[in-house]
């Protein structure tokens, strides 16, 4: 058995009732009671709900991502200058002019350099596991050939 009831809607969305409803095919009264439907569903709520954990467990995998890429970039930064540090000696005054040109130089080749990596797409971070990989080959192989 069915009821008629009427009901006063927005000019907007009868729009997009009948769009739906030319694109389903389908009468409005169906698109109608399936969205009414949905939403007196008591499990709705918990398929809403499930939806928002999923996009919260997606985002908080994104988070915990750059969090470990931007300590990598950190730690890494960190490294080589101290690195640097360590191994270059200071320079006596009169050849700071000379050696600060040369700096610009190499500093304009290192940024020609990170252009075309980047505009290749290879960065650090995607390097790290393959050179760790064949560093533990090479490790294997030194193992293996020493047996």
């Amino acid at each position: 058995m069915r009821d008629r009831l009427n009901v006063s809607l927005p000019v907007e969305m009868i729009a997009r009732i009948n769009e739906l409803a030319a694109q389903k095919r389908l009468t409005r009264s169906a698109i109608v009671e399936a969205a009414v439907a949905s939403f007196l569903s008591p499990d709705g709520a918990d398929r809403m709900e499930a939806a928002f954990t999923r996009r919260l467990d997606r985002l908080t995998r994104q988070v915990q991502r750059l969090e470990r890429n931007s300590g990598l970039t950190t730690e890494a930064l960190a490294l080589f200058v101290r690195f640097w540090l360590t191994v270059t000696p200071p320079l006596p005054p009169e050849a700071q002019s000379s050696a600060q040109v040369k700096g610009r130089e190499r500093y304009e080749g290192f940024i020609e350099a990170l252009g075309r990596r980047l505009n290749q797409g290879r960065t650090l971070l995607d390097e790290i596991p393959r050179d760790m990989f064949r560093g533990n080959q090479a490790d294997e192989n030194v193992t293996d050939s020493h047996e």
